[in-house]
């Protein structure tokens, strides 16, 4: 069954840090850059879209928060992210003041 971009657009949801925290454990979480599409990558993840992802991946796009961003996350109470899952991964993006 293919996911289309708008299908997966209306499953895009708000969350706090604390309720990553436990995919983040199990090394689900994949940060996305705010200037990507959350659905388009989710929706190049659902195809295995292999060459667009390694680009992506490669520019620093897309991929495992690092260890310091983490810290950060973990020292702010009240972070806020975007996120759709893309089975077994959830795709996140930092919540930017005004979006929502």
């Amino acid at each position: 069954m293919t996911v289309t971009k708008e299908e997966l657009a209306t499953k895009v949801d708000l969350t706090d840090w604390f309720s990553l925290r436990a995919h983040l454990e199990r090394g689900g979480v994949i940060l996305v850059d705010p200037m990507l599409d959350l659905a388009e990558v989710g929706v190049k993840m659902a195809e295995d879209d292999v060459k667009t992802l390694e680009r992506w991946v490669s520019s620093g796009m897309v991929g495992k928060p690092s260890a310091e961003l983490i810290g950060r996350w973990d020292a702010e109470k009240k972070k806020m992210f975007r996120c759709v899952i893309v089975s077994p991964f959830v795709l996140v993006q930092e919540e930017q003041p005004g979006q929502g």
